[in-house]
């Protein structure tokens, strides 16, 4: 009831009404998983420097329809930042703008369900683009895999203490580890996560 009203507001606020699908009935059994790599942890004051994202549909991720872009940012990579993910600023002297990104990701996303593994802070980062732009923030329901992953977990294991790192998740569900860590990769072995969780007897996804 609270995102129903919430979108409510939030369709009010809308400038572009070419996006006004953002807010229709999710199309049934699909879901983006999305991961963003940014120049630092603050969706305040960093920036995304790339977003790769996957389509599922059903029980299959869909290797011919994926999202995988770079983006030239206006604020400097962090240190820590490279560490991560080693994407350097050589590495995007030829990158697109954020705006045209935006752009093709919400049309790439439509009123889809989101996944992904800390999501809120990828959501919040894209959010940071459209508030501006579109005058709202991202309506689409959002599937966090750590909850998810928690919850089912303590239904195994009530009153354990749950590891939620992305690579104890990986290791325990047995997920395949894609090669090097970016935003595709990690996006892929996120819904992969979710697809094994979700075809779990006692994992509802509703």
């Amino acid at each position: 009831m609270f995102n129903k009203i919430r979108n409510h507001f939030n369709k009010k606020n809308l400038k572009d009404l070419k996006y006004q699908c953002l807010f229709d009935k999710p199309i049934e059994n699909e879901y983006v998983c999305f991961d963003c790599e940014t120049t630092g942890l603050n969706p305040k004051e960093d920036d995304i420097v790339s977003i790769g994202a996957v389509l599922i549909k059903d029980n299959t991720i869909v290797a011919s329809k994926k999202f995988v872009r770079f983006i030239k940012p206006k604020t400097k990579l962090q240190s820590e930042a490279i560490k991560v993910h080693h994407i350097r600023e050589i590495d995007l002297e030829n990158a697109e703008d954020i705006d045209k990104v935006i752009e093709d990701f919400l049309e790439f996303i439509g009123n889809r369900k989101l996944v992904g593994y800390y999501l809120e802070f990828d959501i919040a980062m894209i959010n940071k683009y459209i508030k501006p732009k579109l005058g709202i923030t991202l309506p689409n329901k959002a599937y966090e895999v750590s909850a998810i992953y928690h919850d089912y977990k303590m239904e195994m294991i009530p009153q354990s203490n749950i590891d939620l790192r992305f690579d104890t998740i990986i290791n325990d569900l047995k997920i395949p580890i894609m090669g090097k860590h970016d935003a595709y990769n990690d996006a892929t072995m996120t819904a992969l996560m979710f697809l094994k969780l979700k075809n779990q007897p006692k994992v509802k996804i509703k």
